[in-house]
């Protein structure tokens, strides 16, 4: 039994206000002091209040040890030590010491860090910390999270997670602005192969895909039609013909062919079926297939446009072809004496006949962010205008599709890597430049997957297909855009710049000369205001007249602020042994017809290193057999021989992209009197074709050069279109 001793109670004249002067001890039955007041605390070990429902101590080391809630007005002070329990209503600080920490549950605060609550995502979406502001790790995604206005959102990634390692094409990597997923994007603008090499263990072992087919050529002879662009087919984005996004394709370690449809070739200046535009060629990745652009056609015969991706459009009564479901919109119909009308697109059908002012428009393409750049592709050809009686030409869809010709130019080929249609012709006569439908755009092929953040880095620029390898890096142009600095501590970058590659000649003509090829490291740009234009040039395109009067069209250049890389010299046509068909100079030559021919001279304009070199001339009596094969960047093309055309000149090998990768290959030169042709030169260069054959066109983005065509015999021989440029910037990261 306690008691309690009080050893002096002074009376006061105010009895509400009583004072205690003396010593006040409480102490239990064991001797231990619970409470001393004024000042006396020798001896006093512990002050605990303790009752049914909640309890706090105090112990000698100045520990608070609080079980339940403590609720307060105000706090005024420092509170020091470990304090562990839940406190609500404080509204001053708390002062945790180095050697405390304040727990609740799995959270803390103290000196070295803050641990925020961890949960699952099904625990989050079952309402944990609901209230704005919230923050928890999240061990389903690994990501800490913050709950605000719009819902959970990601803050940051912190596990590395990594997606699928795969192989081939030109690599973009980004981050999708809208759900902020990071992705690597596989660009294939020629034909090649898809390389699983491992599977990811975080991320789903799927596949989004951009497949886009070889636009449809424009119709020819008088006032043609215009081409109907390829079949477009996609799991990242709205496709054409209607039809919303595909599912995505899962995939395993191993290999997936891509095939790159390349435009069909724009009507011929004749009557008749050649006036028709050739369809564009199909493009497939794995189980997806987009089906080639229908042709044009020209207004003698009067007909319909043929059936494809998206159909090409019809002259004067006839139908416009039909596009496939899920691919693309047919094209226009009519068509009047003067105009031809349009070709339908991925995103839209062809314009009708528009009457007798102007050719009628193309068919809109789609656009499409899979490469991380928004791009639009697969627009139709625009109708011919037998100008000046019309006063317009069709425009070509947005998407690459080619614009109309007038009475003295041809249509206009669809873009390179677009499936664009080719636009229709506007003369009417062979002699009439105008005479020919333009030529189909080639197709592209994209697959995409998602890759982690610590797979990827930061870009100090924008523009081109971005990536990052060995501490570097990446912008790889494969069309024309614009390089912008948005880092001012840039300035200098590495560069590779290919022009185009020249097309090769007709009739036992000489290969095609190779784009230039330049490169360098260190080269000063300017952060201020740091914008660069960039341009691609394109590869020599083929005219589809009469082949016994061209040689090969030379490529166009390609620049990079002051670096200009010139387009590759075309090969000579063929077709007689006058020995006055010699290759045309360029970036690298073009060469020589059979004969007493000489090859085209490379680095023209002169550059120093030089850019390019000669092509070969052709084989000369008695056997005319071989003509010449185009210069390349690593080697002159070899001579035509009495046992064929001559192989193209090599390419040069270049490692900037990250791979080591050879550009700008000569055509090889095409074989005449039953020879075979000659081979393309490492880095893209066409192979040239026997007699009657069509020779073998440059890839894309290399710069190679087309092949020459082979002889007359049984019919003509066709040489083939020059491949693009490309044009590369790295730097390190």
């Amino acid at each position: 039994m306690s008691t309690l001793r009080v050893s002096n109670i002074e009376a006061k004249a105010d009895a509400s206000s009583p004072t205690i002067n003396e010593k006040v001890k409480i102490t239990n039955s064991t001797g231990d002091v619970m409470l001393h007041l004024n000042g006396e605390t020798s001896g006093i070990t512990t002050v605990g209040i303790n009752t049914t429902a909640a309890a706090f101590t105090v112990d000698g080391a100045q520990n608070v040890n609080f079980v339940g809630v403590v609720t307060a007005a105000s706090l005024s002070g420092n509170l020091t030590g470990n304090v562990t329990g839940q406190l609500s209503g404080i509204q001053t600080s708390i002062t945790v010491q180095s050697s405390g920490s304040i727990t609740v549950g799995d959270k803390f605060i103290n000196s070295t860090g803050v641990g925020v609550g961890t949960t699952t995502t099904a625990g989050r979406n079952a309402g944990v910390g609901t209230a704005q502001g919230t923050l928890i790790y999240n061990t389903t995604t690994g990501n800490l999270e913050a709950y605000g206005r719009d819902g959970w959102v990601s803050v940051k990634t912190l596990v590395t997670r990594t997606g699928m390692t795969a192989s081939g094409g030109v690599v973009s990597e980004y981050t999708d602005p809208g759900p902020g997923n990071i992705y690597r994007s596989h660009i294939f603008t020629a034909t090649g192969t898809f390389e699983v090499t491992s599977l990811s263990l975080d991320f789903p072992n799927t596949v989004d895909y951009l497949v886009v087919a070889g636009g449809g050529g424009g119709g020819g002879f008088r006032h043609g039609s215009g081409g109907g662009a390829g079949g477009y087919r996609t799991s990242a984005g709205t496709s054409g013909g209607g039809a919303g996004a595909e599912s995505v394709l899962p995939v395993s370690v191993g290999s997936y062919a891509v095939t790159v449809g390349g435009g069909g070739g724009g009507g011929k200046s004749t009557t008749g079926a050649p006036n028709t535009g050739s369809p564009g060629s199909d493009s497939v990745f794995s189980t997806i297939t987009s089906i080639g652009g229908g042709g044009g056609i020209g207004a003698n015969p009067s007909g319909s446009g043929l059936p494809g991706g998206s159909g090409g459009a019809a002259s004067r009564s006839g139908s416009g072809g039909i596009g496939t479901t899920g691919q693309g919109y047919p094209g226009g119909s009519g068509g009047g004496l003067y105009n031809g009308s349009g070709g339908g697109g991925a995103g839209a059908a062809g314009e009708d006949y528009a009457g007798s002012p102007r050719g009628s428009n193309g068919g809109a393409g789609v656009t499409s962010t899979i490469t991380g750049s928004s791009e639009t592709r697969a627009g139709g050809g625009g109708g011919g205008a037998m100008t000046p009686v019309s006063t317009t030409v069709g425009t070509g869809g947005p998407g690459g599709g080619g614009d109309g010709g007038t009475f003295t130019t041809k249509g206009v080929d669809g873009t390179a890597t677009t499936g664009g249609g080719g636009g229709g012709n506007g003369g009417s006569t062979p002699p009439d430049a105008g005479a020919a439908g333009g030529s189909g755009g080639s197709g592209i092929v994209v697959v995409r997957y998602q890759i982690g953040t610590t797979e990827t880095g930061t870009a100090k620029a924008t523009g081109g297909a971005i990536s990052f390898s060995g501490g570097n890096t990446i912008h790889q142009f494969l069309s024309s855009g614009t390089f912008t600095i948005t880092d001012s501590s840039l300035t200098s970058v590495n560069y590779l710049v290919v022009g185009g590659g020249g097309a090769g000649g007709h009739l036992g003509g000489g290969g095609g000369g190779a784009g230039g090829f330049r490169n360098g490291s260190s080269f000063p740009v300017n952060p201020s205001p740091g914008v660069y234009p960039v341009t691609i040039g394109g590869g020599g395109a083929i005219s589809p007249q009469d082949p016994h009067t061209t040689s090969g069209p030379p490529g166009s250049n390609s620049i990079f602020s002051s670096i200009t890389s010139a387009g590759g010299g075309g090969g000579a046509r063929g077709g007689d042994n006058s020995g006055a068909n010699n290759g045309l100079s360029g970036g690298s030559g073009g060469g020589g017809a059979y004969g007493a021919s000489s090859g085209g001279a490379g680095n023209t304009p002169p550059t120093s290193p030089p850019q390019g070199n000669n092509g070969a001339g052709g084989d000369g009596p008695p056997n005319f057999r071989g003509a010449g094969g185009g210069g390349g960047a690593g080697g002159t093309g070899t001579a035509g021989s009495p046992t064929g055309g001559g192989a193209g000149g090599n390419g040069t090998a270049s490692s900037i992209s990250g791979t080591s990768t050879t550009y700008a290959g000569g055509g090889g030169g095409g074989g005449n009197n039953g020879q075979p042709g000659g081979s393309g030169g490492p880095g893209g260069g066409g192979a040239g074709s026997p007699d009657g054959a069509t020779a073998t066109q440059g890839t894309q983005s290399t710069g190679g050069a087309g092949g020459g065509g082979g002889g007359g015999f049984p019919g003509y021989g066709r040489g083939a279109n020059g491949g693009s440029g490309i044009v590369i910037i790295s730097y390190p990261t």
